[in-house]
């Protein structure tokens, strides 16, 4: 087991950042996600032994955050999401520094600096003052620094801040081979859900301390019933009512397109919608069938928890 979590609160004050939160991680690339102000940095930090959970138990690896804070840190990488470079340093320097602060012998850390560097894209700039760099590169020498003791478990805290598109492709493609190829564990921290859906396998929702959904991405995409677009000229009120009446959902776009969701997962024949048009008296202009995406489960779970 990599994480195992029991019955774990936190209270900032009388403020619960953490609510009764249990939760088990096999390993792999797992997505964290949630609105601001979930509890997912407290998460991190309380599995780094970096704040004390008030009540409850968590382990990684099979050690206890509470008893053994530096066991788990020597075997863990861990990308803030907040500023953490120290100024004046180059990209080399500070690297191999935390390198040292992990135990390793200055040559090895040193070493082990251009290898990281070059890895996350930064060899021809790592003489260079950090002061100097841009948001994206600050982002790239966070990822070198958390890498640099080899470890097995990568915990990444909005990795893709501040960075431009490009940018922020490159840095979920290296997210992607350090769990897929490297073989080291991810939790990938983050509110943008495509960055999770690219680079992740396994979800992990927290809303208000607590999880509401948690599950393997394409599995919790296959629960979902069939979903089209569809648009009508007509009456839509009548028309989406009609849909109600038989297990289906209704989103209306912004553009007056039709989300239809079906509540079941039988395959729906599209005459359906065609025949329903017609008892209606509407007028179906366009029909397509859609995939389910990330977005939509992360959606319907938060409206449903907000409820």
């Amino acid at each position: 087991m990599l994480i195992e979590i029991k019955n774990v609160s936190l209270f900032f004050g009388t403020t619960p950042a953490l609510d009764n939160l249990s939760l088990e991680v096999q390993g792999g690339a797992v997505g964290l996600l949630g609105p601001n102000g979930a509890g997912k940095s407290t998460l991190l930090k309380t599995l780094l032994g970096f704040v004390q959970p008030n009540q409850g138990t968590a382990a990684v690896f099979g050690l206890n955050v509470q008893k053994d804070p530096l066991g788990i840190r020597r075997q863990v990488g861990y990308m803030p999401e907040d500023e953490c470079l120290i100024p004046g340093m180059n990209a080399v320097q500070l690297v191999s520094y935390a390198g040292e602060l992990c135990g390793m012998p200055r040559r090895d850390a040193m070493q082990r600096a251009h290898e990281v560097l070059y890895y996350v894209g930064l060899d021809e700039e790592r003489y260079r003052t950090i002061d100097g760099y841009s948001a994206g590169m600050k982002q790239r020498v966070k990822l070198a620094q958390a890498l640099i003791h080899d470890p097995k478990l990568l915990l990444l805290d909005e990795p893709t801040n501040g960075m431009d598109t490009s940018g922020r492709e490159e840095m979920l493609e290296l997210v992607k081979d350090i769990s897929s190829d490297k073989g080291i564990n991810v939790i990938l921290s983050s509110h943008l859900l495509p960055d999770v859906e690219f680079a992740c396998h396994e979800i992990i929702a927290l809303s208000h301390g607590s999880v509401v959904i948690q599950g393997q991405i394409e599995s919790l995409k296959q629960n979902k019933g069939q979903a089209f677009d569809l648009r009508i000229v007509g009456d839509s009120e009548t028309y989406i009512t009609a849909l109600e009446g038989h297990n289906y959902y209704v989103e209306v776009r912004p553009d007056k397109q039709l989300r239809v969701t079906s509540g079941s997962l039988e395959q729906t024949d599209t005459k359906f919608f065609f025949q329903l048009a017609y008892d209606t008296s509407v007028q179906l202009r366009q029909l397509r069938e859609v995939k389910h995406s990330l977005e939509d489960i992360f959606a319907e779970v938060m409206s449903v928890d907000a409820q």
